[in-house]
């Protein structure tokens, strides 16, 4: 299928799937015209890579991620072994970003709070 079709069934923009091929995460044949052909697996590919976006995977994570992910109804599933201890870091890296985007929102509470009140 063409860079179009793939657009449509994976609800995907044609930009990003460019994206995604330079980021090493799709793979398309390339016909002699120069058109790319994508399989239809690639619509299943293109879910996946948006699932790991959505859970705060970089797409240098996720070009070493996806081989080991399939699905499993609506989830995501790890098949090789080591997967498990870099998901974890990554978990851990996402937790500590978390805590501090909280710190930064408290010192800018704090700093909103001692604003005189208007009027």
């Amino acid at each position: 299928m063409r860079i179009g079709e793939l657009s449509r069934r994976s609800g995907v923009s044609h930009r990003l799937l460019r994206y995604y091929e330079e980021q090493g995460l799709l793979r398309p044949q390339r016909r002699p015209s120069g058109y790319r052909e994508y399989l239809s697996s690639d619509v299943a590919v293109v879910r996946r890579i948006r699932g790991l976006l959505a859970a705060g995977l970089s797409t240098v994570t996720i070009s070493s991620v996806l081989p080991c992910i399939r699905d499993d109804g609506e989830r995501l599933v790890p098949t090789c072994p080591d997967l498990i201890a870099q998901l974890r870091q990554e978990r851990d890296r996402i937790d500590q970003a978390i805590e501090d985007l909280t710190t930064s929102r408290r010192a800018l509470d704090t700093v909103i709070s001692a604003a005189p009140s208007p009027g």
